[in-house]
């Protein structure tokens, strides 16, 4: 089911790329390896698609919700198997797990068109 509004999804892409991006400070890895620049490049790639995206909080519309809701879906499960796929689960998992399943369930939730813009189409 799908209730979360457009607006809402937007905020929470530019909120989450910023956590994305400052985690391994945030979690104080000094590591130079895919646990430390996996989550600041999908927070980068977050930024770049959401500033394209069609909905309010976008700079260009051009990518459709509907993708942009595919590619945080495709994060959220590269960042939830990333400690299996880049071997270091032993020794951390739990935040990228977490906040892959978020990203995972925002995808889910959101609503797939914008509707209180004028131009853009409701859900």
């Amino acid at each position: 089911m799908r209730f979360v509004p457009t607006r809402v999804h937007a905020v929470v892409d530019y909120l989450a790329a910023g956590v994305l991006i400052g985690a391994p400070i945030l979690f104080g890895s000094t590591k130079k390896d895919a646990r430390t620049w996996l989550p600041v490049a999908l927070g980068i790639g977050t930024i770049a698609y959401s500033v394209l995206t069609d909905y309010e909080l976008a700079v260009v519309r051009v990518v459709p919700m509907p993708v942009h809701l595919a590619l945080d879906a495709a994060n959220g499960a590269l960042l939830a198997a990333s400690p299996w796929l880049f071997g270091f689960a032993d020794e951390v998992s739990a935040p990228h797990v977490a906040f892959g399943l978020f990203e995972i369930g925002a995808a889910l939730m959101t609503k797939s068109a914008a509707g209180d813009v004028p131009g853009l189409t409701a859900a």
